[in-house]
């Protein structure tokens, strides 16, 4: 299945987005996923969701402030981006998950090709 992220853009801090992961085709995948990354960084784990039941995971850093949903209808994936930050900035990824664990960037197979978040402060 291909991934094509979508919905980043220029928001002062404090602001909020939305991201959008749209699948060409149907998910196997047991999650989907957001990382994201920055240059020089290594990928680091945003969100994840369980795809047949919408089972959130959160990285600490984001818990409370970003929420992942899964939406069927449109076979995507949303992460609602709210009191975000200048550390948010980054190139945002949606992935589909493979093998492994679900906090882990070498879990994913499919990577769709990126989104950025700009937060100015």
């Amino acid at each position: 299945v291909q991934l094509q992220a979508s919905g980043g853009g220029l928001v002062q801090a404090g602001g909020s987005l939305r991201l959008s992961c749209a699948a060409s085709g149907r998910i196997f995948s047991t999650f989907l996923a957001w990382f994201r990354q920055v240059p020089g960084k290594e990928r680091d784990f945003v969100a994840a969701v369980r795809w047949t039941t919408g089972f959130p995971f959160y990285a600490g850093s984001v818990a409370g402030r970003f929420t992942i949903s899964a939406d069927h209808a449109g076979n995507k994936v949303n992460l609602q981006l709210n009191s975000l930050g200048p550390d948010d900035t980054a190139v945002y990824y949606c992935a589909a998950h493979n093998r492994g664990g679900v906090y882990e960037h070498t879990s994913y197979s499919n990577w769709g090709q990126g989104t950025l978040v700009t937060v100015s402060s």
